[in-house]
């Protein structure tokens, strides 16, 4: 577990490595003023583009008017043509502002961590960044959070009062007041809430999935890949170092919250342990290639400022 001596409210100014504080994620707006100033010159002079699909923009539906050459086929309005007999399609205006989702995993496996801080918080601190670089580049943002106690969508909004009342939400969540060391029985599915997600994203958004990805399976790469048809996707995996390579042999004790173990760690163990998470990884990986997603790791003890210069739409993929 993570050093949890600078939770204290006199100790220190440090932020907590087990909880999240209001001041601290509207802070780190400074930090990526910082951050977009120690860029090179070219660099930040194309910040707000994107190097995406024609679609990234996200598009409002206008009208529908006949058929011309050149059109799409695939915005044909088969209700309308079929209605009229003649051939129809759909117009739509591309939107000035680009919709921009973050969804947070807090389930109980992301409370964890042995090193810098928990899962959780670490991806709560990106997510603030998000919120903030979303802000600077006049884009709407949103989040959908979810855990074994609730689920909460907040459809992307103009402004920073909309990066405000995400973070308010996500210092509010009642995660953050659950007992420590209880047993928990992983209700929430990572599959039925990737179903819930698809009503608050619009076609067009560009999506942030932050989580460790522990509950991955073919339902769950069925439902991102829906995700994928209509939106830019980029997947954080969130892990602590102790998840990637074991610690030293010898003999650790465990608790469930009920029994007590002992856990015998020797080279074979340590290995099977270590292949089991590289290929966990490289399954992430694949998967996003395969879509044309954007796959970032972030670690509890790494740098948020390398991890959000990764997020960002991957060029369209060739068919």
């Amino acid at each position: 577990m993570p050093d949890t001596r600078d939770t204290s409210p006199n100790s220190s100014s440090r932020p907590s490595s087990i909880r999240i504080d209001l001041r601290d994620l509207i802070a780190r707006r400074q930090e990526l003023i910082q951050l977009r100033r120690h860029r090179s010159g070219s660099r930040a002079h194309g910040e707000g583009a994107y190097h995406s699909r024609a679609k990234g923009r996200g598009i409002t539906f206008a009208e529908v008017r006949g058929y011309q050459p050149g059109d799409d086929v695939r915005l044909i309005d088969w209700r309308v043509t079929a209605r009229t007999g003649r051939a129809h399609t759909k117009v739509f205006d591309e939107e000035r502002e680009r919709p921009v989702l973050v969804a947070l995993d807090y389930r109980r496996p992301m409370f964890f961590a042995t090193r810098g801080c928990f899962k959780a918080v670490q991806a709560s601190r990106l997510t603030a960044l998000l919120g903030w670089q979303a802000l600077q580049r006049n884009d709407r943002f949103g989040a959908f959070v979810f855990s074994e106690e609730r689920t909460l969508g907040l459809r992307p909004q103009l402004g920073k009062n909309a990066v405000l009342q995400v973070l308010r939400e996500m210092v509010a969540d009642p995660v953050w007041e659950r007992e420590s060391h209880q047993p928990f029985e992983p209700h929430q599915r990572l599959e039925h809430t990737l179903d819930q997600m698809q009503r608050v994203v619009r076609p067009g958004s560009f999506i942030t999935l932050i989580s460790d990805f522990n509950q991955w399976n073919q339902k769950v790469e069925k439902q991102i890949a829906l995700l994928t048809r209509h939106c830019d996707l980029c997947l954080v995996h969130c892990f602590d170092p102790f998840e990637a390579d074991l610690p030293p042999g010898g003999v650790y004790p465990l608790s469930d919250g009920y029994r007590h173990m002992q856990l015998h760690l020797d080279a074979r163990v340590r290995s099977t342990y270590a292949q089991g998470f590289a290929a966990h990884c490289e399954q992430l990986k694949q998967f996003c290639r395969s879509r044309g997603a954007a796959y970032v790791p972030c670690s509890t003890i790494d740098s948020l400022a390398a991890c959000i210069d990764q997020i960002r739409p991957l060029e369209p993929r060739r068919r």
